[in-house]
Order: C-alpha cells, then structure tokens, then sequence
C-alpha cells in the first residue's frame, strides 16, 4: 500500500536519530512510539516547495529523496507518507484517512489533511508527524475516547461525535482546542495525490504565497507564517516577533533547517519582494 518496500529504511533511520542500534526493529508499540517521536523531533513541517511553485511528489523516492537524503522538511501529505513507508516496512499496519482543520473557526473545511491509523495488537493508533507546530508528538491512542493523553509539557484527547467521526484536541494554556476531525473512511495513496494537487496549486490553498516553517517543539513550539514568527508555551504564553533580513537565520537557529544554495537564495529573493 505504502510502498514500504522501496524505502531505505536505514537510511531513514539514520535521519531521525535512530540509527546504529544494531538491533531489529518489531512492529510493537515501543516502536511505534520511538518512530513517531524521533520523526517529529528531526523533520520539519514546511511548505517551501509550494511558495517555490515547484510540484510536491508523493511517491516514496521522491519523499526520501526530500525529507531523507537532502534533509529538507515537507508538510502533510510528505511527512505521512514517508513515515507511512517506513512504519509498513518495519511490519506496522498502516491505513490513511483524511481530516478536516479546525484551526480557523467555525466555517467548514475540506478534507485537506492526511492523517494515519496505526493498528497494533487490535488497537488503533493515530499518528500524524505533518500538523505542524501544534501536531503530536507521539502517537494517540483511538480505542479509548476522551481519555487525556500527556506528551511531554502537552496534552491531547480525541472525542467521538456523531456517524463515528473523531476529533483530534489539544490543550492549550488550560483551553482545550479542536485541532483537527476525520471519518472512520479510508484513504489511500492515491487520494493523498489530489489533495496534495489542491494544496499545492490551488489559488485558495492557505500553502500558496507565503513561508510556513513550523514545529513542534517538546518544551516551545514554534510556527513561522509569513513574517511572523510564534513561539507557544505550554502554558498558553505566546511571544510573537516579526522576521526580516534575518529569515535563513531564524531558520537554522529555530527549525533546523539548512536549505540548499539555490533554495536559500530563492526564499531570500521572495522574501525581499515583499519588502
């Protein structure tokens, strides 16, 4: 499904800080948990691509190729798939599905994010390592509704509502906020494909014109939208500041993100244009 066979699982391990242990990954929830948490931890959210106006591919080389061996980020439909690679090759099952934000209010949203379900010893598991600076760090447990779930300075919940839909919240300076709600339907690969066209080229795409570099930090998370970048405490203290000439700058020192010679100077000269 997920194409776990052609990925350099080695070499992914090796970009998430898990490399060299010697020891023979299981399909258990140890390494569910490491996986995930290792990947969010070393793999930036962004969509740079997108603001460069170059396509976004999907299939498993042009993931690793990204996000592994050149070491850039990739935002949701990139950061599950390879992580979906790599967990179905390690033995996992991994199915898709596809969830609708509920980060901007009360209006209706399409189904523009990819999310996975991870199902170990009959229970599921939501993992999701492409939402940002406010997405898990850890996997979510889906078999027991409303139960709080601690990652760090951080805390999750999902709630049912009605027709089996789930809702993603996160607890935000004692506030408990929804993140994200998606149906028990499967999505597959190929789905991911349009979604991704829609939110890689479509004019009303919240990814078309601007930087967005996000992560989500254990201690602060951290979200450049724009000009504007966001530092998020876990107890709701939000320190805001505007970037200038400074951009590749804040980006090494805040996400970890070294671009190559020829992005760099892209992103400058975007950057610049709107001066």
């Amino acid at each position: 499904m997920w194409s776990g066979d052609e990925l350099d699982l080695d070499a992914y391990l090796a970009r998430i800080g898990m490399g060299g242990g010697g020891r023979e990954l299981r399909p258990d929830l140890g390494t569910l948990y490491a996986v995930h948490r290792a990947h969010t931890g070393a793999i930036t959210f962004e969509s740079l691509d997108v603001l460069f106006g170059r396509p976004v591919g999907l299939d498993v080389k042009a993931v690793e190729d990204k996000l592994v061996h050149a070491r850039r980020g990739g935002y949701c439909y990139e950061q599950n798939s390879l992580l979906a690679a790599a967990l179905e090759r390690i033995g996992f099952e991994v199915s898709g599905r596809g969830a609708r934000n509920r980060t901007r209010g009360d209006a209706l949203t399409p189904v523009t994010h990819a999310v996975l379900v991870v199902t170990v010893d009959g229970q599921p598991w939501l993992c999701d390592a492409g939402f940002g600076y406010q997405g898990p760090l850890e996997p979510v447990p889906l078999g027991d509704p409303g139960a709080e779930v601690r990652q760090g300075e951080w805390t999750y919940r999902v709630r049912e509502e009605t027709d089996g839909v789930l809702v993603l919240c996160f607890r935000r300076g004692g506030t408990w906020r929804d993140l994200y709600a998606f149906s028990p339907q499967r999505y597959h690969p190929v789905d991911y494909v349009l979604l991704n066209h829609y939110s890689s080229t479509h004019p009303r795409s919240a990814f078309i014109g601007r930087v967005i570099v996000q992560h989500p930090g254990d201690d602060v998370r951290r979200a450049l939208v724009g000009r504007e970048l966001l530092r998020l405490h876990p107890d709701g203290r939000e320190e805001r500041e505007s970037v200038g000439a400074d951009l590749l700058g804040v980006l090494d020192r805040e996400f970890g993100l070294r671009l190559p010679e020829r992005d760099a100077a892209e992103l400058v000269r975007i950057h610049r244009a709107g001066d």
